[in-house]
């Protein structure tokens, strides 16, 4: 009789079936970036109108995208390759007519503020300078501590506006400037480009597929 064995299958790359980043550029993510990204340039002429409702409710929008895109991206597994740096993109250019409007609408009250937002913004130059010239390119690490800052910065926008309070924004901006110092560090132990890198403990490990 014949024999009836099969021989067995070969064994299944485990990491090669996990799905990665894709190059797509048109999905809901990326979408929401784009809104962010477009939408920032709407700040300065809020502000320059003297129209602060308009401004905090249209930053309101604005950041709110930052919070549900990479949750977006990660349920409906809509990851891509430029996701990441269209988000640093986005975000900078949101906080940056941010900054201008609140300098423009509270410029007399946010002039003894200066130092502090001189810290947060020397220690981000630092830390794109830091990424540019070890890897050639601006840092995306969106980490953990990144995220806690931009609750914090949300809240003390808020009081801001409500009622003057200018501690939340002290404490905002000594946050952002120890997430600049973390992303400059992350830098420094990296020994290639990575993005999404949740804080400087993930940055000391191999990437997942390096582990597995």
């Amino acid at each position: 009789m014949p024999p009836t064995d099969r021989p067995p299958p070969p064994p299944h790359d485990h990491v090669s079936s996990v799905a990665g980043p894709t190059d797509r550029w048109l999905t809901l993510p990326n979408v929401l970036c784009l809104v962010r990204l477009l939408g920032a340039f709407v700040l300065p002429p809020l502000a320059i109108a003297h129209r602060p409702v308009a401004f905090v409710i249209t930053y309101l929008a604005l950041t709110s995208t930052d919070w549900v895109d990479g949750k977006l991206a990660r349920w409906l597994k809509q990851e891509s390759k430029i996701g990441p740096k269209l988000d640093t993109v986005a975000d900078v250019t949101m906080y940056g007519g941010l900054l201008f409007g609140l300098i423009w609408i509270f410029g007399n009250t946010l002039i003894g503020e200066a130092g502090w937002f001189i810290a947060g913004l020397v220690t981000y130059a630092g830390s794109c300078l830091a990424s540019i010239w070890k890897f050639r390119r601006f840092p995306s690490y969106h980490t953990r501590a990144a995220k806690i800052s931009w609750f914090i910065v949300l809240v003390a926008v808020v009081a801001l506006f409500l009622n003057g309070s200018i501690w939340p924004l002290r404490l905002a901006t000594i946050a952002v400037t120890l997430t600049n110092l973390e992303a400059i560090i992350i830098t420094y132990v990296l020994q290639q480009p990575r993005e999404d890198v949740p804080s400087l403990w993930h940055a000391a490990r191999p990437p997942a597929e390096e582990r597995a």
